[in-house]
């Protein structure tokens, strides 16, 4: 991957993104703002912003800012923040999201939602997320990551050379990622259809064992489901 190839993909997709990627990755969205929802009065920077299909979830009293690499995706997001008059949208910018141009804790939250396997290195992109992200801060990714087999592990291996091309890596590890991070982990949650996407919710702190956390040292241990049931024990005290 690198960044000339996801220009080029994203510049046909711009047309069609909505119809083709809304309602299947809506899921994942929902669930990714809904987190960052609980929490009023944030600044946060949604990195990959596209068409700006999730701007219209947040709630009116969090400001956001948007980033995407391709120009025609913004143009398509600025159109929907003039339709639906969405004034806490801050500023939509044509910017890299391996090299943000923000300073350091500008954020209180910072979302990346379908983007981790699209970007030229991933672990760039986590790096910049933690670097503008507030300590404490929530640092929330939604993203295809490899299956552990099945009929879709077979599709994945199958269309992975075809990855310049779909503008994101079919086959795509979130261990790696994770502990290139060395970041806490508070939940890993599946978003539908089918389980395909996962919506990682982190706290901008170094990974430690207990509480929940799953870092580099722990990640190996726990698996999602596991990380699941827990979320749903503590959803219920």
């Amino acid at each position: 991957m690198d960044l000339n190839s996801i220009r080029r993909a994203y510049k046909r997709y711009a047309g069609m993104y909505d119809v083709v990627f809304g309602a299947p990755m809506n899921p994942g969205r929902k669930l990714a703002v809904a987190t960052a929802n609980r929490k009023p009065k944030q600044r946060v920077l949604e990195v990959g912003v596209g068409t700006g299909l999730a701007l219209p979830l947040y709630r009116r009293d969090i400001t956001v800012v948007g980033i995407d690499v391709s120009k025609e995706m913004l143009d398509r997001a600025r159109e929907k923040v003039e339709e639906k008059g969405l004034r806490n949208v801050e500023a939509l910018l044509e910017m890299d999201a391996e090299n943000l141009t923000f300073p350091d804790q500008s954020f209180d939250t910072v979302i990346a939602m379908y983007v981790a396997s699209v970007v030229p290195h991933p672990e760039r992109l986590m790096a910049e997320m933690r670097r503008v992200c507030k300590p404490e801060g929530d640092i929330i990714i939604v993203n295809h990551f490899t299956s552990d087999g099945g009929p879709l592990r077979a599709v994945e291996f199958l269309i992975n050379p075809l990855s310049k091309t779909l503008g994101w890596r079919p086959e795509f590890d979130l261990k790696p990622l994770i502990r290139s991070a060395g970041i806490e982990v508070r939940s890993i949650r599946p978003a539908h259809p089918m389980g395909m996407f996962k919506v990682i919710h982190c706290r901008n702190a170094p990974a430690r064992a207990g509480a929940g956390a799953v870092g580099a040292e722990t990640y190996g241990e726990i698996d999602t489901g596991e990380l699941r049931t827990a979320e749903a024990r503590r959803s219920r005290r």
